[in-house]
């Protein structure tokens, strides 16, 4: 990542004046709506397959955001983008301001009409809260493993599919509620649900969400058309998949352009 940004005044003051108006614009913003959520942020895993389940209305959840140049940049991972809604407003503006614009901390003390000591502060808390900020540098191999499992959805393997999965595994899928931990429940779940054949058949695309690799998923159901069904993140490490996040939903999949 960058170093800190380091400007010559009048045109520090000048950005920091602008940067001050958006941070406490988004401050009071923040502070004044529901924080963002996952199924994993509401309760435990289902020890059992969840069928029929009505999507929650009443959580404000994290959805899913294009990444196409995902590569040309260092990566924030979908877990930090997801902890950074568990900070107080002024902990996450420091956070942001330091670690992705790349202000000193004067420079954010100014910005936010606190002195550095209290930025420096609530970085530490931030920091402790979020882990860390920045991915190791892109693996390919994740992308590989994103095509197998899309290979593996489209030709309805369910074998394969669990094959690519770690044993701490997790699966979940905003607006639903229910999500499942470890290989064995996810793939009960797996083969239960997508794989089970009342989705119909699936075609996919690859693509990148929150800075990790993503499934674009349509499905067929119970007609020969293919209609938008998820955007499906997944977490890799190491070769395995750690985490998939399918986001459920038309206007998700519209996020990510047409077939």
């Amino acid at each position: 990542m960058a170093g800190p940004v380091r400007l010559r005044r009048p045109r520090l003051a000048a950005l920091v004046w602008l940067y001050a108006i958006a941070t406490h614009s988004c401050i009071d913003a923040a502070r004044s709506r529901r924080r963002r959520a996952l199924p994993v942020d509401l309760g435990p895993a289902s020890p059992t397959v969840v069928l029929d389940a009505a999507p929650r209305t009443d959580v404000a959840w994290l959805g899913p955001h294009p990444d196409e140049h995902y590569e040309q940049r260092e990566a924030v991972e979908l877990a930090y983008v997801a902890a950074l809604q568990h900070l107080p407003p002024n902990q996450r503006a420091a956070l942001l301001l330091v670690e992705v614009v790349g202000f000193t901390v004067a420079d954010v003390a100014d910005a936010m009409a606190t002195s550095p000591v209290a930025v420096a502060s609530a970085l530490q808390r931030a920091g402790a809260a979020a882990g860390p900020t920045v991915a190791p540098t892109p693996d390919p191999r994740r992308r590989v493993v994103a095509a197998a499992f899309a290979d593996a959805l489209e030709r309805g393997d369910a074998d394969a599919l669990v094959a690519l999965l770690a044993a701490d595994i997790t699966w979940s899928m905003p607006p639903l509620a229910s999500w499942y931990a470890g290989r064995d429940d996810v793939a009960a779940f797996a083969r239960a649900v997508p794989f089970s054949g009342s989705c119909g058949a699936w075609r996919t695309r690859l693509t990148w969400a929150n800075s990790l690799p993503a499934v674009v998923c349509h499905r067929s159901g119970t007609s020969s058309a293919f209609e938008p069904w998820s955007v499906t993140a997944l977490d890799v490490h190491d070769g395995r998949i750690r985490g998939i996040v399918s986001f459920l939903g038309e206007s998700h999949v519209g996020l990510f352009g047409s077939r």
